[in-house]
């Protein structure tokens, strides 16, 4: 039964326009815009590393921001205003099923438009990874969970997809441009950088990017702290407010 359902909601979210130029498209845009300027030669500007070697961590982080603060809790606040998951409480499937479905198919999506960066920035920019795999990996895991768990709180405390909308594109917007996963930082005024620091994703932006280069992971107790206690808040907020109809 949860299959069926999975793969029902997945071809239901491949058809989404936003959703998917946003996670496979845009960040491929994103990368030959910056690799056709800057190309990928080691400069001393960036640490005598190439430029797409130190942005590809970053636009991984703007996949998993689409993923999770626009797709996930739109799709659900949606589900509730049409009285969808109402609707599932007289059936074999349970509201939860519908979320935990939701999760799979936005951590496939994800995944697919990772895997896509990777294999254009590998065959067009030669692009290197100077990190441990496993690292990385529970890097990326933690970063997709704590943007997850805050659009579980989008979806959970919005009285209707309109007011979803509203503030899974206020968090969203600013977390794009302004955390260094679209333009990296070391290039925004002063003024933008401390208003970065207000923002989740920039930790996200700045964990995955470090141990991609390969820092260790503990080295990033601030990211570590910040991204961890956004998933327990988060988690513990969905889970105290989120309302199935």
């Amino acid at each position: 039964m949860f299959k069926t359902l999975t793969t029902f909601e997945f071809k239901l979210h491949v058809r989404n326009f936003f959703t998917m130029f946003f996670a496979l498209a845009f960040p491929v845009m994103m990368l030959l815009l910056f690799g056709a300027m800057y190309g990928n030669e080691p400069s001393s500007l960036t640490g005598d590393r190439g430029t797409v070697d130190l942005m590809l961590p970053a636009y991984t982080c703007m996949i998993v921001a689409v993923t999770g603060l626009m797709s996930l809790p739109l799709t659900v606040a949606n589900y509730r205003e049409q009285k969808i998951l109402k609707r599932f409480m007289a059936t074999p499937i349970q509201p939860m099923q519908i979320l935990v479905s939701q999760v799979v198919v936005n951590s496939i999506t994800t995944v697919a438009g990772i895997g896509l960066l990777l294999v254009v920035a590998k065959l067009v920019y030669s692009v290197q990874f100077f990190g441990n795999v496993l690292t990385t990996l529970m890097a990326f895991l933690l970063v997709m969970i704590s943007m997850f768990s805050l659009g579980l709180v989008i979806a959970g405390v919005t009285p209707n997809a309109r007011a979803a909308t509203s503030l899974a594109f206020i968090l969203y917007f600013p977390m794009l441009f302004l955390s260094g996963a679209s333009i990296p930082l070391y290039i925004m005024p002063k003024g933008m950088i401390v208003i970065s620091k207000l923002l989740p994703l920039t930790y996200g932006v700045r964990l995955l990017s470090g141990v991609w280069l390969g820092d260790n992971l503990l080295d990033y107790g601030l990211e570590l702290a910040v991204l961890v206690g956004i998933t327990l808040v988060c988690v513990g907020l969905s889970t105290r407010f989120f309302k199935w109809e």
